[in-house]
Order: C-alpha cells, then structure tokens, then sequence
C-alpha cells in the first residue's frame, strides 16, 4: 500500500475512530495497554471534576445517562458483529466470547438504569 493512501487511511481512522486490526496478539497486548493508561491518566481529571460536580443525586443523573446511552448503543453495534460472526461461521471460541460481552453490556445497561431511578428516588427522599 503506498505511503499516500496508507497516510489518508490513518488520517480518516483517527477522525472516526476506527481501529485497523493487529494479528498478532503482542500487537494487541501494546494496544490494550495503551488503552488503559490513557484511561488511568485521565481518571485523576475526570475524579477531580465529578467530585466538584455531582453534590447531590440529581446532579449525578445525567452523567449516568450520558454513560448508559453510550455503552447501549455500543453494545448494540457488539451484537451487529456477534450476528455477522455467526452468520459467517466464525470460531466458536470468539462467538462465546462475543456473546458474554453483548450479555455483560445488557445487563451493564440495567445496572446504569436503575442507577438513573435511584438519583431521582434519593432526591425525592431528599438526600
């Protein structure tokens, strides 16, 4: 592939945020531990501001909702690519792996709800 079109490739992967996939699983390893130090990097500003922010249970409600709405539709793209997997006779071993995310997100998404009902259950008793 040339230089050019491997360059505007990158380009439209980073504005979108798609990720090219890696076949070896070191590749992937640097990946996920990329990932996650970013992550953890940016938890201390993000505990800071939730900490100045959320004072009370309403306040708390719609960054729980923001979070909600995004693992839904995130787990809902998982279960477009849980079909497709299965539809294309993927290995099993991924299918199993694929249907325990789709599962955990539904039932992460249940966990975030409820959590919605508690923030307006708490305000109305008036902590």
């Amino acid at each position: 592939m040339s230089l050019a079109r491997r360059s505007l490739m990158e380009a439209a992967a980073a504005r979108f945020g798609w990720r090219r996939a890696y076949g070896q699983t070191t590749q992937i390893d640097a990946l996920l531990t990329e990932q996650t130090e970013t992550a953890y990097a940016e938890a201390a500003d993000h505990a800071a501001l939730a900490t100045a922010k959320n004072t009370d249970a309403l306040a708390v409600q719609p960054g729980v909702l923001d979070v909600r709405g995004r693992v839904l539709a995130d787990v809902l793209y998982l279960e477009g690519v849980l079909t497709g997997a299965r539809n294309n006779g993927l290995p099993p071993e991924l299918i199993e792996r694929l249907v325990d995310v789709v599962d955990h997100g539904h039932e992460l998404t249940v966990l975030l709800a409820d959590t919605v009902r508690t923030t307006a259950t708490a305000h109305a008793a008036g902590h």
